[in-house]
C-alpha cells in the first residue's frame, strides 16, 4: 500500500516493488483477432482445388516427385516425397531434362545423388511411370517419348491423390520358439556386453606377449 505525506501529496510505494504502471485505455476489444471465415475460406479452396482439377484433366494435378530420405540421423530412416528428381536420376532413365517438367515430371537440378541405392530406387520409379504414362498428341519435341493413339487417350481417367505416393515397407520380423536355458539372459548380454568393451584391451595384450616371447 501506498504511503501518505502530511502534505496530502502521494508518496512512492513501500518496498522494492514493481511501480503501479497499468493501461487501462488501450480499447482491447478493437484489437481482437477472429477467425470467422475459417469455414467460408475451406470451402472456397476446396472449391478451387475442384476448378483446377478439371481444368487440368485428364493431366493429374500433382506431379511425379522423388523418394528420398530426410537428413540427420534421427529420421534418415524414414522415407518422403522430395522436391523434385536429379539430372543424373533423368538421364538414366532415359528422359529428357526439359521434357521431363512437361510430361508431370519435378526436376530438381540442385539435389545430388549420394547413394546408389537411392539412384536406383527413383529410375525404376521414373521407368515405371513412364510406362504408364499417356500422352495426347500436342506441339513440340518430346525427347524420344511415344505419343498415345486415338483410343488410349479416349480411355484415360483423371488420376486422383499424389501421384505414385510413398509405399511404407513393413519390417520383416522373424520369430521363433523361446528356448528354456540354465543360464540367465541377462547374465549372457552382461557377458557379451563386457567382451565388446575389453575387446581392445585384451587384443593389445596379446600383442604384449606375443611381442615378448619374441
Amino acid at each position: 500500500p501506498a504511503r501518505h505525506s502530511g502534505s496530502g501529496h502521494a508518496a512512492m510505494p513501500a518496498h522494492n516493488n514493481v511501480l503501479p504502471n497499468q493501461h487501462f485505455h488501450k480499447r482491447w476489444m478493437d484489437r481482437v483477432k477472429t477467425w470467422f471465415n475459417q469455414p467460408a475460406r475451406k470451402l472456397r479452396r476446396r472449391e478451387a482445388r475442384k476448378a483446377k482439377a478439371a481444368k487440368m484433366a485428364p493431366r493429374p494435378v500433382g506431379l511425379l516427385r522423388p523418394v528420398v530420405r530426410p537428413p540427420t540421423q534421427r529420421y534418415n530412416m524414414k522415407q518422403r516425397l522430395g522436391r523434385g528428381f536429379t539430372l543424373t536420376e533423368l538421364k538414366e532413365a532415359g528422359i529428357n531434362k526439359r521434357v521431363a517438367r512437361s510430361v508431370g515430371i519435378a526436376v530438381d537440378h540442385r539435389r545430388k545423388n549420394h547413394s546408389q541405392e537411392a539412384l536406383e530406387q527413383n529410375v525404376k520409379r521414373l521407368k515405371t511411370y513412364r510406362s504408364n504414362l499417356v500422352i495426347f498428341k500436342g506441339k513440340g519435341d518430346l525427347g524420344g517419348l511415344k505419343v498415345a493413339d486415338e483410343a488410349e487417350c479416349g480411355a484415360v481417367e483423371q488420376l486422383k491423390g499424389e501421384v505414385m505416393p510413398v509405399q511404407k515397407e513393413e519390417p520383416a520380423l522373424e520369430f521363433r520358439a523361446v528356448e528354456s536355458g540354465k543360464d540367465s539372459v541377462f547374465h549372457e548380454l552382461r557377458v557379451i556386453r563386457s567382451d565388446m568393451r575389453l575387446e581392445g584391451l585384451r587384443a593389445k595384450r596379446r600383442r604384449e606377449k606375443e611381442e615378448a616371447q619374441k
